[in-house]
């Protein structure tokens, strides 16, 4: 790949080496659900954050008869359906999904997965303008044409170190009062946009 400026504009389908949904086992099988131990996550949990454990769990069964299928960790997961398209997280364990979560593995050659994150969740609202339908569903293919800005690795671990302090920040916020917590994440915010945001326009 070509830098220009220091850095270039791809696609996410350029940086991600394998994207999958995944899949609910048939409701009311027992021997799906039952004593399971699979985590399974649903998109309810894809709150911006790490996700270290879900709330729900499957059996290998379960995954042997269904769309579910494991990924490996450390891969961004974008929630594709109704009010909670466009949200994104990175599963830190090994687990399965639904059929509403899109699961990127990140190219390690190509980008940092958790700076491809900071990306998608700065172009959450891009990301929102590409709902379609009565449900507001997103699918692979306008999540996988979102551009992003892409610079050296080196460049990468210098914005995610900056990005991690400050999302550590807001998220320790146990206390306080509604106003400032909401001018703590304003702050964030802008930051992340200004870090994610290069000036220069680069050919790929």
């Amino acid at each position: 790949m070509q830098y220009v400026f220091g850095y270039a504009v791809v696609s996410l389908q350029d940086v991600v080496k394998k994207s999958c949904s995944g899949g609910t086992p048939k409701k009311g099988v027992s021997e799906y659900y039952e004593d399971g131990n699979i985590p399974w996550l649903r998109t309810q949990e894809v709150v911006f954050r790490d996700i270290c454990k879900t709330e729900c769990f499957i059996t290998e069964s379960a995954v042997k008869n269904s769309a579910a299928k494991w990924i490996p960790e450390n891969c961004v997961i974008v929630a594709i359906s109704g009010a909670t398209a466009g949200r994104c997280a990175i599963n830190k364990i090994p687990l399965t999904t639904n059929q509403h979560c899109l699961n990127l593995e990140v190219d390690p050659e190509m980008a940092l997965y958790r700076y491809v994150y900071y990306c998608i969740c700065a172009k959450q609202e891009e990301l929102l303008a590409k709902k379609e339908g009565a449900r507001g569903d997103l699918n692979s293919t306008r999540i996988l044409s979102l551009q992003i800005d892409l610079p050296s690795i080196e460049e990468q671990k210098r914005i995610i170190s900056i990005l991690d302090r400050f999302d550590a920040i807001c998220n320790d916020l146990t206390s306080g009062l509604p106003a400032e917590i909401e001018a703590r994440q304003k702050q964030y915010e802008y930051y992340r946009d200004k870090l994610l945001t290069f000036k220069e326009v680069a050919a790929t």
